[in-house]
């Protein structure tokens, strides 16, 4: 990270650098290396044990990474990242709509048969991301299945977490997958107004669709970091976490550029 950079997830940190101190350095600079470490190993795609020897112990990384994970501690780093984006493009901290998407992806060997499926309709043996983000294209949540899970399915959990963190919500875009009783339940249940959005009769090819389209743009966000490009993680709670980590380098970055 810049110096720049480092300020503002410095700032966005959930709890004091401090705790995180180790060895006689300070907290700060303990904390922001462990923080840098992660990052290159989202971005990079590599195994932990690959960690390079100018960050800190590859054990040590992943320490840190687990405990942020379990305690909850990169959703809330990823969510004050998050409004700090929206406040600077003049919009409120908190969302009141967003779009609902889904994208299958191969699972690696790593990846237990347990939970991971076969998509039938994108021909992907894996595990399946559904995601909510807001009309910037921010995560709001994500929740990680086998990839034989159908929209629908999963679609209900998806919208009651995203309901337990975001209560000003009340208007959703979807695809034609989410059609069918989770209408109904978004509506009566978790009072929210689901709205599909089809491909019209006469669409040939490729169709860019009004709102899904963010949706398709945050997933193209993700894949430029190369751990998401499959899905090699043992538990799905580890993938969503990726996820986050990855979306909080995107917001880092641009908050960055934004205060030169």
């Amino acid at each position: 990270m810049s110096d720049a950079e480092w300020t503002i997830v410095r700032d966005a940190m959930p709890v004091p650098a401090w705790l995180e101190g180790r060895g006689g350095q300070s907290g700060a600079t303990a904390t922001g290396k462990l923080v840098d470490a992660v990052r290159y190993l989202v971005a990079g795609g590599i195994a932990w044990r690959a960690v390079p020897a100018d960050f800190p112990a590859w054990d040590r990384v992943y320490a840190f990474f687990r405990r942020w994970r379990d305690r909850g501690l990169v959703d809330e780093f990823h969510d004050r990242l998050r409004e700090r984006v929206r406040e600077a493009a003049s919009r409120d901290p908190e969302p009141s709509a967003g779009i609902i998407d889904s994208q299958s992806v191969k699972g690696a060997a790593s990846a237990p048969a347990t939970s991971r499926g076969f998509d039938g309709g994108k021909k992907v043996n894996g595990r399946k991301r559904h995601i909510v983000v807001d009309t910037l294209g921010l995560l709001l949540t994500v929740l990680v299945t086998a990839a034989s899970a159908t929209d629908r399915e999963a679609g209900g959990t998806l919208l009651a977490r995203l309901r337990q963190r975001h209560w000003r919500i009340t208007l959703r875009w979807a695809d034609g997958g989410y059609t069918g009783r989770l209408v109904d339940l978004a509506r009566d249940v978790l009072r929210i107004t689901l709205t599909v959005v089809r491909r019209t009769d006469d669409a040939m090819g490729f169709t860019v669709l009004p709102k899904r389209w963010l949706a398709e743009r945050t997933f193209a966000w993700l894949m430029h970091s190369r751990r998401l490009a499959r899905d090699y993680e043992r538990r799905t709670d580890t993938s969503e976490a990726m996820i986050r980590w990855s979306m909080s380098m995107v917001m880092s970055r641009r908050l960055a550029r934004q205060a030169r």
